[in-house]
């Protein structure tokens, strides 16, 4: 061996045990390109935990997979160019399939999305990225489900393109007949997914990044393109135009809140309801979802054989965000570090009793004690209404077409669904409840149902008998089957009576006065009232208010005529002000505002209500933002 041998030969052997040390020590390669810097968020959040929650599979269902590689943007560039990143999405050199960012996913054959596509952020400060699991991403979903629809939309009618794309997806040079199936196959994909983007989607004031009208989306899926006749189960008078965006929720301390979702229409607080709130999650991002008749089920509706939902996903999902801790304060020294005489002054502002514009954070926002779910102890989340934009509550007053589940119901826990101008949030009640139910039942539940089933299967069979008689006893075995519907409904599951609460929307604002707050979502009053989280990482979830309708936490402690009437939107940040910087180079998108004039208090993009510690003085400002760096 020669001597240049020789020195490669160590060299390389270097080279591998320097990578062998760094991958057992969770870090990148010497020669990698530098990474985000992680915030710290508790020692049960580790890298393991970490990567899996960037692709745990939930089941959703967006394409096949091959499609979502071949497939191509107008201008003949790959669609998923630059791993998503034009839209917000982070790259995730872990993935799998190369190219994939974090929060999509692989199973199967299918590619899909999940939690943490849009609860996880990225900020910028000094030309260094820091990473923050569980916060709210910044993100542009209607753009990108937008693209897609328009990229498939060209496929199919651009001959050239759609030739490409089947030699891409099929391999070598594919046959007319292959091409026509596949075509086939791309219609009917393409057939909802165009349905709901064409109408839900607002074309003149986008959601744009860090926004997204989520609720609104989960009912037009599953009352617009999962209740419907076959063959493609669309009710298109169900969808809604999609124009109440608000902006993602941070996930940490999530499992623990006694009440979710920006109005509180959700319980939560244990395991069941937990899983409740991510199923409804999935259904929201393409899970596939068709429930169908069914008399020898119990409840009468088959709410699982179609239905893609991966429900240990969702609970592995939930185990994860509860290891998910509140991030600290990156910068430890230097001009951003915390100023701790500063922050215990501005601790005594936080924890004042006014509750008024001179501080007093605490009464709605600190933590005490919720109501327990099962036994669990949770932290309660009080509904307060404090003068914001209140366009939300319009979603409790659409109603729709009940298609084949006119008539279903969930004894003890859901009345019957009417078939016509139902509303919108019953549906959806009734869906969730449905299918954890019969996820959820006992084996006795289970062989009964199997009972049934043998039995109607038999007089299906049987030859020659007279329809009358037939439909008797059918009719007899399906009574019998709906009479032992009681034994799903169990001291456990009752809880998800309140996982998806309706309500008579009064998008009127109640009269100036106290600001009011209600422990629960169907107490009286106030009508309109949005979730006060307990403040833990409050710093590192801009934009706020419900809507994202304020870039800083400086700008909302200013009376809302002095606030931003707009501003730009990315990842830029500002560790002054706490919030959005003024520059943005990611995103051309603006943000523009309404005030509180008429009805320009519910535009859905208000930057009106929460004037507190409005009156305190500049110093006195300082000191509570300092504090609030460090909760």
């Amino acid at each position: 061996m020669t001597m240049r041998h020789r020195l490669f030969s160590s060299k390389h052997i270097s080279i591998i045990l320097t990578t062998a040390v760094c991958q057992l020590l969770g870090l990148p390669p010497a020669n990698a390109a530098p990474g985000p810097i992680y915030a710290e968020q508790g020692k049960q959040w580790t890298n393991t935990e970490r990567l899996q929650y960037y692709s745990q599979d939930q089941g959703s269902r967006v394409m096949p997979l091959q499609w979502f590689l071949a497939l191509k943007q107008a201008n003949g560039k790959p669609f998923l160019e630059d791993g998503l990143s034009r839209y917000g999405y982070l790259p995730n050199p872990d993935a799998k399939t190369k190219g994939l960012p974090v929060g999509f996913t692989v199973n199967g054959n299918a590619v899909g999305i999940t939690c943490s596509a849009c609860h996880t952020r990225q900020i910028e400060v000094d030309g260094k990225a820091y990473r923050i699991d569980g916060g709210p991403a910044i993100a542009d979903f209607q753009t990108f489900a937008a693209d897609l629809d328009n990229a498939v939309g060209h496929t199919l009618n651009d001959p050239p393109s759609f030739d490409a794309f089947a030699v891409a997806v099929l391999g070598g040079a594919p046959s007319a007949d292959q091409k026509t199936r596949l075509r086939k196959e791309v219609e009917t994909w393409y057939l909802p997914y165009h349905t709901i983007m064409s109408i839900a989607l607002p074309k003149d004031k986008p959601w744009g990044p860090a926004r997204l009208d989520a609720v609104a989306m989960i009912l037009n899926r599953v009352t617009g393109l999962d209740i419907g006749a076959m063959p493609d189960h669309i009710i298109k008078s169900n969808i809604h135009l999609a124009d109440t965006p608000v902006r993602y929720p941070f996930v940490w301390n999530a499992p623990i809140q006694d009440k979710t979702q920006w109005p509180g229409f959700a319980d939560n607080g244990n395991d069941l309801l937990g899983l409740s709130r991510n199923y409804g999650e999935v259904l929201g991002v393409f899970a596939d979802f068709y429930p169908q008749k069914a008399p020898g089920k119990l409840l009468g509706y088959d709410y699982l054989e179609h239905n893609s939902a991966n429900f240990n996903g969702l609970k592995a999902v939930e185990e994860l965000v509860k290891k998910i801790g509140p991030p600290e304060w990156p910068w430890k020294q230097g001009k951003w570090a915390v100023n701790a005489k500063l922050a215990a002054r501005g601790k005594q502002i936080y924890e004042s009793p006014t509750k008024t514009e001179n501080g007093g954070c605490v009464a709605c926002h600190g933590i005490r004690a919720g109501v327990p779910r099962a036994l669990n102890k949770t932290w309660a989340t009080p509904l307060c209404y404090v003068g914001t934009d209140p366009k939300e509550f319009e979603l409790f007053a659409l109603t729709v077409d009940t298609g084949i589940l006119a008539g279903a119901k969930i004894p003890f826990l859901e009345e019957p669904l009417k078939a016509k101008d139902e509303n919108a949030v019953k549906v959806l009640s009734l869906v969730g409840m449905g299918t954890l139910l019969q996820y959820t039942k006992s084996p006795k539940t289970l062989d009964l149902e199997l009972k049934a089933q043998t039995k109607l299967g038999l007089i299906e069979r049987l030859a020659g008998e007279a329809k009358a008689a037939k439909d008797s006893k059918i009719r007899e075995i399906t009574d019998q089957l709906l009479s032992k519907q009681a034994e799903l409904v169990t001291t456990d599951n009752t809880v998800l009576k309140g996982a998806f609460q309706g309500l008579k929307a009064k998008v009127t604002p109640p009269k100036a006065g106290p600001y009011e707050c209600k422990d629960k979502f169907t107490d009286p009053a106030p009508a309109i009232a949005y979730e006060s989280r307990v403040l833990q990482g409050i710093w590192a979830t801009a934009p706020y208010l419900h809507n994202g309708s304020v870039p800083t936490l400086a700008a909302l402690l200013e009376p809302a005529q002095n606030r931003p009437v707009e501003f730009k939107v990315g990842p830029a940040y500002d560790p002054e002000k706490i919030g959005l910087a003024v520059e943005q180079s990611k995103f051309d998108y603006v943000l523009k505002t309404t005030d509180c004039e008429g009805d320009n208090i519910k535009s859905g993009n208000s930057r009106c209500g929460h004037e507190f510690g409005t009156k305190l003085s500049k110093e006195e400002k300082a000191a509570l933002l300092e504090y609030l760096k460090v909760l």
